[in-house]
């Protein structure tokens, strides 16, 4: 089944990859040649490429919201 991996989309963005999945503990499981399994639990990956944009999304501006709230305890400090 086509995934939608999520878990790392502000760093390396949201990556396509074929897997196997379970609905019973909500993992989804890649297997690659050479490699070890990886595998991605509960809002980590998504079915829908509309899914995976929409929580991408909210990472996104929950980050800049962090770290707004850091530049202004930095700019806030006095030496």
């Amino acid at each position: 089944m086509k995934i939608y991996i999520t878990k790392y989309a502000l760093t390396v963005g949201i990556k396509e990859e074929y897997a196997e999945t379970s609905d019973l503990d909500e993992c989804a499981t890649v297997r690659k040649p050479g490699d070890y399994p990886q595998y991605f639990y509960g809002n980590d990956w998504h079915v829908t490429k509309e899914e995976a944009i929409c929580k991408a999304e909210m990472m996104r501006i929950k980050k800049i919201a962090s770290l707004s709230k850091q530049i202004t305890k930095l700019e806030k400090l006095k030496f």
